[in-house]
Parts: C-alpha cells; structure tokens; sequence
C-alpha cells in the first residue's frame, strides 16, 4: 500500500510541475511532440519527457493510428465541482496568497491545468455545514410568491471562490444542480427526502430562474441547469428529492423549459444527473416530445452502471448532446495506481469515447477529515485536499488524472479519430482549435507496452510503464 505523499512533497511536486509546464512553450520547437507522464509508483507526476519526433521509420507492433479530419463532439473541458465544502476551506481556510496561488493553479493556463468546466449546487449538498435551500420556511408554511428567496448563503465563499475562477478563466463554463427544492415544496415537507409536489412544478421553476438571474447580476453565467442531482435517491440525512422521468417530463415541458427559453435562452438543460446503471430513466424523458424540445443532453455519474450506455443512449438521440458530471474519489479505494486508471482509463478516455462534451468530478477540496460534510460520505476525498489548519495543498491522484487532460484539451476541441491498440492500452484524442492534437494514453498492464502514434505515414514510437498515463501534445503535423 502506498503512503500519502507529504504536504511538502506534494508543494514540491507541484512546483516541478509549473516549473516544467512553462518550460514547455519554450523548449517545445515546431515539429517536436511534448509527452507528459505520470506513473503509478508515483515516481513521475506530470514530467516532462525527452520530446519526440515523427519519422518514416518502421512503427512498433501496436500502432495508434490518428485521423484528424474524422471529428466528434466539441469539447467543453475537465473539473470539478465547487462545493460549499471546497469553497469554505479556499476562502476561510487558506490565506490569500494560499487561495491565490491555488486557483491560479487550478483554473489558470500556462502554467495551470487550465480547468474549463465547473458545477455548483443550488442549495446545499452532503458538503455542506448546514441544510439549507435558498427559500426556507418553517415548516407547515410555504412563500409561493419567492419573497423569502436568497442566494446569500453563497456570499462568502462560494461566489468570490466562482467570482475568481472566472476572473482567472473567461472560458470556464459554470452548470448548477439543486439536491432539493425547499421543502415546503416536496412531500416531505423537508429537505430530506420526499418527492417534488405537482402543485409546486410552477414554484420551482421560477425558483430556478430566480436562481439563473441572482448568480447573473453576481457575474456568474450559469450555462447549463440539471433539475435535481440523482433524482432516484432519496438519501436519509442531507438533502435528496424523487423525481421520476414521468414528472421531469411534466415539469420540463410544462414549466421549466418554457421560463428558460422565456427568460433565461442562455441557460440550456440536462435531464438525469445521475447514474450509468438506469438509462431508461433519461431515455424516457427524451421520448416526451414536449419535454425532449428543452433538453439539450444527458448527464452522467459513475456510481453504478457501466460507462459503455452513454454512447449506447447518444445512438438513440445522436442530436443530445453527453455530459459527465459527477464522481469521486474516496478512502474506500487506496491503490494509488489503479485509482489512478480507473480516472483517466474510465473518467477521461471511456466518457470522452462515449460522447462526453465535459467530465467533472466532485469535490475541486476536501480537507484532512475528507469534509466539512453533513451527513453523506464520510471518507471522500477531493481532487486536492486543503489542510485546515495551515492551508497547505496535497495534490491528489484525481487531480494528475485529470491534468492529463484539462492541461492539453482546450475549450472548442474536437475529438478525434484515434485506433485503439492491442493490449491493455486506452486511449483518446483531440483537435484544439488553434490545429493542435493531444493524445492521453494509458497503460492499465502491469508491464511496460511500447507502441507507435502513426499520422499521415509517419510515427513516433514510445514505451509507456504499466499502470501509468501519457499525453503527447504536437502542432498537428508528422
């Protein structure tokens, strides 16, 4: 079993890692191929390696073969969520130079990973220190007019932590989902548990337009809406609501849908928000020829379920588009190298293979006791950890999962052709719009593979160590 890596060791790390991210520009020359690997030993972590170069010389057995002018979907980005935990700990948690240097880390490009898609949660979540929606009442009573409605639990941390990621990245897209409506809303009268009221589609749909202009007048454009995180689960102790597809179809098509179009054309949404394991949920919702004219795709998490139905269900409607939107990390899994392949053979390749225009994961920070939380998981963990009593940053292997990607794919790529090799190599590519090409490769063997990248009859040939991740950025050309 491996060991943690120090605080300090993680610093280190991390300054090699911009120290040889803005060594690249420079040392990089037209013609060569970067190649980035991290192992599952830990022994390199985002390093630089020796540049490469295409040649017409005999390829290796297993050969990638790259065709650029077959393109897929555009591509938003890679992240994670900011959730109230993660932006506590960035606000209240770590001094500014701390919180500065970090969220340049994170959402920053050159050097930076360059993180171009977020999520926050309407309300409260499992990471959060209270349960709360932003229209509470006491229970019994009900505010259908909205004038107890508030986004001031966000002030002091998560809208400066959004504010800033903004400031830092113009190209970040920011989407939002509610764990609950308020629960004079629900038939539970509470934030836990219970089933959305019909007699309330048309409060919660204004309560989310409400929602849409309070973050908009903030600076924050909410681009994309789910209307409830994981709506087949109820969870017993921080907030959760039942929404089947019969009544997303009913509240989407009669309500929600028609106010974003209506007040909001900038706001587009996504059905689902959850599992890989029931695709008839969403597929029923894009059955509804009323509510399938408001959904412009579906969203996905990893808990259960095979990743395979995403592009399963994009053959059923190819004109929706795919989104990956939730999945952590946790103590419950402590092999560092094969966490290391499950985030970016499964959560990078396979969801990007299967139509993912996004990939988030959860938590962007947890702190040393995977919170704060109240309620939910008890032993996540977050793409960094963010000590709370020093501020100090661990760099997680989600985080080298994902800077593998959200580093090289900028926003407005195209993903491309790329062969899959024998063996246990994964891989995906893209097409930045500057002309660009990135390659993230994994070997998921124990041992070392060697292949080939072959484009336009000339390769370049590499030996990837097992259980570890390469990308390989270029120009574009052989």
């Amino acid at each position: 079993m491996h060991k943690a890596p120090t605080m300090l060791r993680g610093a280190v790390l991390a300054a090699l890692l911009m120290a040889n991210i803005a060594q690249a520009a420079a040392q990089g020359g037209s013609g060569a191929v970067q190649a980035w690997l991290t192992t599952g030993d830990r022994s390199k972590l985002m390093a630089r390696s020796p540049d490469l170069h295409f040649s017409r010389a005999k390829p290796a057995d297993s050969v990638i073969d790259i065709d650029p002018a077959t393109r897929f979907q555009e591509i938003q980005g890679f992240g994670a969520s900011i959730t109230d935990a993660s932006a506590f700990l960035i606000q209240q948690r770590m001094n500014p130079a701390q919180r500065e240097s970090l969220l340049r880390e994170l959402f920053g490009r050159n050097p930076g990973l360059g993180m171009s898609f977020t999520r926050l949660t309407i309300g409260a979540s499992d990471f959060s220190q209270s349960h709360y929606s932003f229209n509470d009442m006491p229970r019994g009573e009900s505010d259908p007019a909205l004038a107890r409605f508030s986004i001031d639990p966000h002030r002091a941390t998560v809208l400066p932590t959004i504010q800033r990621a903004l400031a830092i990245n113009p190209q970040l897209k920011v989407m939002a989902s509610p764990w609950s409506a308020p629960g004079w809303m629900k038939s539970s009268d509470s934030l836990v548990k219970g089933a959305l009221k019909p007699e309330a589609y048309d409060a919660f749909a204004r309560y989310l337009g409400r929602y849409l202009s309070a973050m908009q007048s903030e600076g924050v454009p909410i681009f994309a809406l789910t209307l409830q995180n994981e709506p087949h689960f109820e969870p017993d102790d921080y907030p959760g609501m039942r929404v089947d597809p019969a009544s997303r179809a009913a509240f989407i098509g009669g309500h929600l849908g028609p106010l974003l179009a209506r007040e909001h054309p900038g706001t587009t949404l996504f059905d689902w928000d959850h599992n890989w394991d029931e695709p008839d949920s969403p597929t029923t919702v894009l059955k509804d020829p009323v509510a399938a004219r408001y959904v412009s795709g579906v969203a996905w998490h990893c808990y259960a379920g095979n990743v395979a139905v995403q592009a399963q269900v994009h053959a059923q409607f190819p004109g929706k588009d795919t989104w990956f939107t939730e999945c952590s990390g946790g103590a419950w899994a402590t092999d560092w190298a094969k966490n290391l392949m499950f985030f970016t053979r499964t959560l990078s390749i396979d969801t990007t293979r299967g139509w993912a225009r996004g990939v988030l994961l959860w938590n962007l920070a947890l702190d040393e006791n995977s919170g704060p939380h109240l309620g939910g998981c008890k032993d996540c963990r977050g793409v960094v950890t963010i000590d709370s009593r020093t501020g100090e940053v661990t760099r997680n292997v989600e985080y080298y999962a994902l800077a593998h990607t959200s580093r090289f794919v900028l926003p407005g790529a195209r993903r491309i052709q790329s062969s899959e090799a024998a063996g246990e190599l994964s891989n995906v590519a893209f097409r930045n719009p500057d002309g660009s090409l990135a390659l993230v490769v994994a070997n998921g063997a124990q041992a070392a593979r060697t292949f080939s990248v072959r484009l336009k009859g000339q390769s370049f040939r590499y030996t990837l160590p097992g259980m570890s991740v390469a990308t390989f950025a270029w120009d574009g050309k052989p």
